[in-house]
């Protein structure tokens, strides 16, 4: 589960995944950009968005306990190419296609 820890270390945990060739999928974008190999976890961007509105409707006199929980509705997927190269992965060209966002 992403937290504070996994994210701080991050480097030594994807390097770890790398040296014991293992194919590690993290919830967040940024450990495949810094060498992991996929990710897939809620959009932050739309998180982010979605949690602006709240903050307009307490700022306007809602109650945040009268508010209803709201649960992530866009998720991405990242894959790192070269990554799983490295691992002799072969990506199916599905994953491929449902992938956000393919790093080469």
């Amino acid at each position: 589960m992403p937290d504070v820890f996994m994210n701080v270390h991050r480097s030594a945990i994807i390097s770890a995944a790398a040296r014991n060739n293992v194919p590690a999928v993290y919830a967040q974008s940024f450990f495949v950009r810094d060498g992991g190999l996929l990710s897939y976890g809620p959009d932050p961007v739309d998180v982010f968005r979605r949690a602006a509105s709240y903050v307009d409707r307490i700022l306007r006199g809602a109650k945040p306990s009268d508010l209803p929980v709201q649960f992530p509705t866009k998720f991405e997927m990242v894959l790192d190419r070269k990554t799983a190269k490295a691992l002799g992965l072969a990506i199916p060209p599905s994953i491929l296609l449902r992938a956000d966002e393919v790093i080469e």
